[in-house]
């Protein structure tokens, strides 16, 4: 699948409801809600996590991948090492990033683009996606029902 910056992954939009995603890939091998109530889909051969939030009608809000085929700005994001694929963002405007590290982890935040590319050892093990939020303090869905 491919991470689309700003809209979501592969076939799925940011504002999806948990209806529309199933259509897509049909029922998740694992569902739950988490402490805000929020309902989180777990698709294990994707390795997928979609959350659908609570508090904006369980829209598709925000997803954690790690599966290695995963596809960022057309070049392949999972194992990838930080150094090329900072640079290959960079190519694409793409500067900005926080960085946070936890023990082995270091996590790259890019508040624009609301994404964290998390990396271990310098190699890439996961990327997360949020929907944006627009100048009128509201997220800004790009699946129109």
């Amino acid at each position: 699948m491919e991470i689309k910056l700003k809209e979501g992954i592969g076939e799925l939009k940011f504002g999806m409801k948990q209806k529309d995603v199933e259509a897509v890939l049909g029922a998740p091998d694992r569902q739950y809600k988490d402490d805000d109530k929020n309902i989180i889909y777990l698709y294990n051969s994707a390795k997928l996590r979609l959350t659908f939030y609570a508090d904006e009608d369980f829209r598709f809000g925000y997803l954690i991948v790690s599966h290695p085929e995963t596809k960022l700005l057309s070049g392949k994001i999972i194992g990838a090492e930080w150094a090329e694929t900072e640079k290959a963002l960079k190519e694409k405007g793409i500067k900005e990033f926080e960085k946070e590290t936890f023990d082995s982890l270091e996590n790259y935040f890019n508040e624009a683009n609301w994404i964290i590319i998390q990396t271990e050892f310098n190699e890439v093990v996961r990327v997360e996606l949020g929907a944006i939020i627009n100048a009128k303090d509201e997220f800004d869905w790009k699946f129109k029902a």
